[in-house]
């Protein structure tokens, strides 16, 4: 089985590229996106659940500095 990521990377890019050469921003592909995933976690999960998922992320946004739950 492949894994996840395999599977909705190349559809991202194609998304991306199919975007871009209408010309619609990256940006403007990524809130499609962040929108696309919040309504797909309210199929199954609480909002409570939602919101501490989206607080992780937020916190944990620059890829250089460790996970809030990791320890120096």
């Amino acid at each position: 089985m492949r894994d996840i990521w395999s599977i909705v990377r190349p559809h991202v890019d194609s998304c991306l590229a199919e975007a871009g050469a209408e010309g619609h921003p990256a940006d403007t592909v990524g809130r499609a996106f962040l929108s696309m995933a919040i309504d797909i976690y309210r199929r199954e999960r609480s909002l409570a659940d939602i919101r501490r998922e989206l607080e992780f992320a937020m916190e944990n946004l620059d890829p250089d500095e460790d996970y809030n739950f990791m320890r120096p």
